[in-house]
Protein backbone atom coordinates (compact mmCIF):
# COMPACT_ATOMS: atom_id res chain seq x y z
CA UNK A 1 0.00 0.00 0.00
CA UNK A 2 1.47 3.42 -0.78
CA UNK A 3 1.56 6.28 1.59
CA UNK A 4 2.48 9.96 0.23
CA UNK A 5 3.95 12.43 2.17
CA UNK A 6 3.43 16.22 1.14
CA UNK A 7 4.74 19.54 2.40
CA UNK A 8 5.70 23.03 0.82
CA UNK A 9 9.16 22.42 -0.37
CA UNK A 10 10.01 18.30 -0.53
CA UNK A 11 13.25 18.94 1.48
CA UNK A 12 12.65 18.52 5.06
CA UNK A 13 9.50 17.52 6.88
CA UNK A 14 8.03 15.08 4.25
CA UNK A 15 11.60 14.04 3.31
CA UNK A 16 11.92 12.69 6.66
CA UNK A 17 8.74 11.66 7.58
CA UNK A 18 9.09 9.42 4.20
CA UNK A 19 12.17 8.20 5.48
CA UNK A 20 11.06 7.73 9.08
CA UNK A 21 7.82 6.01 8.15
CA UNK A 22 9.66 3.34 6.08
CA UNK A 23 12.60 2.51 7.95
CA UNK A 24 9.62 1.58 10.67
CA UNK A 25 6.91 0.05 8.27
CA UNK A 26 10.47 -2.41 7.01
CA UNK A 27 11.05 -3.17 10.76
CA UNK A 28 7.34 -3.82 11.66
CA UNK A 29 6.59 -5.50 8.51
CA UNK A 30 3.80 -3.45 7.50
CA UNK A 31 2.80 -3.50 3.28
CA UNK A 32 2.88 0.23 3.46
CA UNK A 33 5.88 2.45 1.34
CA UNK A 34 5.80 5.78 1.90
CA UNK A 35 6.90 8.63 -0.76
CA UNK A 36 7.27 12.35 -0.71
CA UNK A 37 6.27 14.98 -2.87
CA UNK A 38 6.55 19.32 -2.55
CA UNK A 39 2.92 21.30 -3.26
CA UNK A 40 5.27 24.47 -3.88
CA UNK A 41 9.17 23.48 -4.60
CA UNK A 42 11.73 26.87 -3.37
CA UNK A 43 14.37 26.58 -5.66
CA UNK A 44 16.96 28.35 -3.86
CA UNK A 45 16.98 24.50 -1.36
CA UNK A 46 20.58 23.80 -1.82
CA UNK A 47 21.06 20.19 -2.00
CA UNK A 48 18.92 17.23 -2.48
CA UNK A 49 17.99 17.05 1.12
CA UNK A 50 17.86 19.50 4.10
CA UNK A 51 20.73 18.97 6.25
CA UNK A 52 18.81 18.78 9.33
CA UNK A 53 16.79 15.50 7.65
CA UNK A 54 19.63 14.06 7.65
CA UNK A 55 21.22 14.81 10.62
CA UNK A 56 18.06 13.30 12.59
CA UNK A 57 18.34 10.77 10.04
CA UNK A 58 21.48 9.99 11.21
CA UNK A 59 21.25 10.20 14.71
CA UNK A 60 18.46 7.41 14.56
CA UNK A 61 20.84 5.41 12.20
CA UNK A 62 18.75 5.36 9.48
CA UNK A 63 20.32 5.14 6.31
CA UNK A 64 19.16 7.51 4.13
CA UNK A 65 21.82 7.94 1.10
CA UNK A 66 19.90 5.50 -1.23
CA UNK A 67 17.15 8.48 -1.05
CA UNK A 68 19.38 11.33 -1.81
CA UNK A 69 17.13 12.91 -4.68
CA UNK A 70 15.98 16.55 -5.92
CA UNK A 71 13.12 17.15 -4.60
CA UNK A 72 10.14 16.80 -6.35
CA UNK A 73 6.17 18.39 -6.93
CA UNK A 74 3.40 16.70 -6.35
CA UNK A 75 1.09 15.50 -9.67
CA UNK A 76 -2.53 14.32 -9.98
CA UNK A 77 -0.97 10.91 -10.71
CA UNK A 78 0.95 11.01 -6.92
CA UNK A 79 -2.58 11.23 -5.69
CA UNK A 80 -4.66 8.79 -7.24
CA UNK A 81 -1.50 6.36 -6.67
CA UNK A 82 -1.56 6.77 -2.97
CA UNK A 83 -4.01 5.15 -0.72
CA UNK A 84 -3.39 7.77 2.17
CA UNK A 85 -2.33 11.24 2.03
CA UNK A 86 -0.69 12.92 4.62
CA UNK A 87 0.22 16.94 4.41
CA UNK A 88 2.16 17.86 7.43
CA UNK A 89 0.73 21.42 8.18
CA UNK A 90 -2.50 22.14 7.61
CA UNK A 91 -2.36 25.90 7.48
CA UNK A 92 0.41 26.04 4.90
CA UNK A 93 -1.07 23.56 2.50
CA UNK A 94 -4.76 22.79 2.59
CA UNK A 95 -4.61 26.34 0.38
CA UNK A 96 -2.21 24.45 -1.74
CA UNK A 97 -4.24 21.29 -1.59
CA UNK A 98 -7.64 23.49 -2.45
CA UNK A 99 -5.86 25.56 -5.57
CA UNK A 100 -3.91 23.17 -7.31
CA UNK A 101 -6.01 19.85 -6.47
CA UNK A 102 -9.54 20.15 -4.95
CA UNK A 103 -10.73 16.98 -6.32
CA UNK A 104 -7.97 15.14 -3.84
CA UNK A 105 -8.75 17.26 -0.71
CA UNK A 106 -11.44 14.93 1.19
CA UNK A 107 -8.66 12.27 0.97
CA UNK A 108 -5.97 14.49 2.77
CA UNK A 109 -4.90 13.82 6.22
CA UNK A 110 -3.50 16.90 8.16
CA UNK A 111 -1.13 17.35 10.78
CA UNK A 112 0.05 20.44 12.23
CA UNK A 113 3.62 20.85 12.01
CA UNK A 114 5.73 24.18 11.50
CA UNK A 115 8.61 24.84 9.17
CA UNK A 116 11.38 26.52 10.04
CA UNK A 117 10.12 29.58 9.47
CA UNK A 118 8.01 29.05 12.88
CA UNK A 119 9.87 26.61 14.78
CA UNK A 120 14.00 25.22 14.56
CA UNK A 121 14.22 21.29 13.92
CA UNK A 122 14.63 20.83 17.35
CA UNK A 123 10.95 21.11 17.81
CA UNK A 124 9.49 20.45 14.38
CA UNK A 125 11.52 16.74 14.10
CA UNK A 126 10.49 15.25 16.81
CA UNK A 127 7.02 16.65 16.29
CA UNK A 128 7.08 14.52 12.73
CA UNK A 129 8.43 11.44 15.34
CA UNK A 130 5.30 11.67 17.16
CA UNK A 131 3.24 11.99 14.47
CA UNK A 132 4.97 9.48 12.36
CA UNK A 133 4.80 6.56 15.15
CA UNK A 134 1.26 7.26 15.67
CA UNK A 135 -0.01 7.02 11.89
CA UNK A 136 2.48 3.39 12.20
CA UNK A 137 0.57 2.44 15.40
CA UNK A 138 -3.27 3.45 13.69
CA UNK A 139 -1.90 1.41 10.37
CA UNK A 140 -0.59 -1.39 12.11
CA UNK A 141 -4.27 -1.88 14.23
CA UNK A 142 -6.07 -1.24 11.26
CA UNK A 143 -3.98 -4.56 10.09
CA UNK A 144 -5.04 -7.04 12.67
Amino acid sequence: MKLLFLCTGNYYRSRYAEILFNAQAERLGLPWRAESRGLALDPRNPGPMSRHTMAALREEAIQFEEHLRLPLPVTAGDFAAADKVVAVKEAEHRQLIESQFAEWLPRVEFWHVHDVDYCGPEEALPHLQREVASLVERLRSDQT
